[in-house]
């Protein structure tokens, strides 16, 4: 998703126009360079045959190589440079090769809407927030003004499992992916998802705290504006933070002028041993994050 924010920056800032298509059953058209055997596919077993297996000539969902190969094979048609007529005949080709729906403008993404404003883009989920409200039973629920309420220093005292732990991974999941556009929940979704193994009704507590946020804040979004592509980068380390296990937390965001580009909330992998080591681990962790985005905006021709 860094990428694609990335991407869009570049499109803003250059005023290209950003056309959606869809191509049906896209890993269908890739090229198997390997022998790939699988079983005869149930109901449609050989009678006179029935221990032979079949040989693929197209990859298939779910094969391990469909992704790289559909990738190579995509890779062919568009490289291409920013002309009208040139997309033009782009399309024309890629029709010829593939069943391809032209959806015009580029409104919806994968669950992320992206409205056009007068400076640049706004990436929003409010269709897939009202829709994690509505299966969680909190449509008609009063907002809150905070994700999280300030964090307690001393254990919790109720140790009770909630009674419904598959309802809770899934909401936290779908938590997870709401944090695409919304940075201003991830610390608080990284708390709720430490406890997936074994919820309690304390930690149920917490998560409906971040449900009953998004009732009064499901429009929130990240703009995307043309300006200055220089990277700046944060960070910030909770040291010892987790009462549980002492383990800090790294905090990570980077901007692209204007634009928030990628963020992090983890918790560190071990233990350290003062404040000055946890902010240390963070700053490690960012330059790395930075070295890549970096490399990145280089290929883009952004640096």
């Amino acid at each position: 998703m860094t990428t694609i924010r990335m991407l869009l920056t570049l499109a803003v800032n250059r005023t290209w126009p950003i056309l959606q298509l869809d191509v049906s059953n896209a890993f269908l058209h890739g090229d198997l360079p390997d022998d790939v055997y699988i079983t005869q596919p149930r109901g449609f077993e050989d009678q006179t045959q029935p221990n032979a297996v079949c040989k693929l000539d197209k990859s298939l969902y779910g094969l391990k190589q469909a992704p790289r190969q559909w990738f190579q094979k995509i890779t062919s048609f568009l490289q291409t440079r920013n002309c009208s007529k040139q997309i033009n005949n782009l399309l024309h080709d890629l029709r010829s090769q593939f069943a391809l729906k032209q959806l015009g403008q580029i409104n919806l993404f994968l669950g992320i809407q992206i409205s056009r404003t007068n400076t640049g883009f706004f990436l929003h989920q409010e269709h897939y927030a009202s829709k994690l409200l509505q299966e969680a039973g909190f449509t008609d629920c009063k907002s809150c003004p905070t994700p999280i309420t300030p964090a307690t220093r001393h254990p919790q005292q109720s140790t009770e499992l909630f009674h419904d732990p598959s309802m809770y991974r899934r909401l936290t999941g779908s938590l997870q992916y709401l944090t695409i556009t919304r940075p201003n929940i991830a610390y608080a979704t990284n708390q709720v998802c430490q406890h997936m193994q074994t919820p309690t009704t304390a930690d149920f507590i917490q998560l409906k705290r971040i449900l009953h946020y998004i009732k009064g804040t499901s429009s929130f979004g990240l703009p995307i504006t043309p300006g200055d592509t220089s990277l700046q980068t944060y960070t910030d380390a909770d040291w010892a933070a987790d009462i549980a296990d002492r383990k800090s937390i790294s905090g990570i965001c980077t901007f692209m002028g204007p634009n928030l580009l990628s963020w992090s909330v983890k918790k560190q992998v071990t233990v350290a041993k003062s404040s000055t080591e946890a902010e240390y681990r963070a700053l490690s962790a960012a330059t790395s994050e930075v070295i890549w985005l970096r490399r990145l905006a280089e290929e883009l021709q952004l640096a």
